[in-house]
């Protein structure tokens, strides 16, 4: 189904929102919608790295990704439960702390680890994109207290990265597919982006069809507006973090 059958342009996202300091435990939390899509974020600060990093100095940023039961249509058990973690789980948790270690120098975390935890609420497409870009906020709030507690520089800067979906739906390009949308994608793609349109990563399939060169940078084009759309949406939520301590 394209984007128009569901009340959106091709180049339109879905509502994204984003609320700072939810979880009142976690050094940094952010809530992050990405229309039904909901995934709870924290950043969890560590005051040991892995053994192998131990030697070398710095610090690390690490994620774990999950879905409750009842992010979807239907239950599905928890992965605790079976006694392990499923490749997607995996796949997506990697791709969420490579992003966001690309936001902090690694160099300036001072023994530290910030761990993120990526929890899916609700599950309707984009989960992944939306966990990095909801991450970020985490991060940030967290290398903030991480200062306001003497733990790192107070010249530690957090460059913006986010996340979107893009995909060719119904022979069209859509930009932030939702469950419908991708379930039935020809072609999907995740794009991973740093401030000034610099592209970290990108996960693309063709799910139905192969696609052109010219069609993938059409999406990449359409990402990248996006992208732009959601580093305001971050920087208007790390101002309430800085105002709010």
């Amino acid at each position: 189904m394209a984007a128009e059958d569901l009340g959106r342009k091709p180049e339109q996202m879905r509502e994204v929102r984003m609320i700072p300091g939810v979880s009142p435990y976690a050094e940094g939390s952010c809530e992050v919608s990405f229309g039904s899509t909901k995934v709870l974020c924290t950043a969890s600060i560590e005051k040991e790295v892995p053994r192998w990093l131990v030697e070398q100095g710095g610090g690390w940023i690490t994620a774990e990704y999950g879905m409750l039961p009842r992010s979807t249509h239907t239950r599905m058990g928890r992965e605790a439960a079976r006694g392990k973690q499923g490749g997607r789980t995996l796949e997506i948790q990697r791709l969420i702390g490579r992003a966001l270690r690309r936001a902090v120098p690694l160099a300036q975390l001072s023994g530290l680890t910030i761990q993120v935890d990526c929890d899916v609420i609700v599950a309707d497409g984009g989960t992944r994109t939306a966990a990095i870009s909801g991450g970020w906020v985490a991060v940030f709030q967290a290398i903030n207290w991480a200062k306001t507690n003497g733990l790192v520089s107070e010249d530690v800067v957090v460059s913006p990265v986010s996340a979107i979906s893009v995909g060719v739906v119904g022979g069209s390009p859509v930009v932030d597919l939702c469950y419908e949308q991708d379930s039935s994608a020809d072609f999907d793609c995740n794009l991973v982006f740093a401030q000034g349109g610099n592209l970290i990563e990108i996960q693309g399939t063709a799910e139905q069809d192969d696609i052109s060169i010219a069609q993938l940078t059409e999406l990449i084009d359409l990402g990248y507006k996006a992208a732009g759309e959601i580093f305001t949406i971050q920087t208007a939520a790390a101002d309430k973090v800085v105002q709010h301590g």
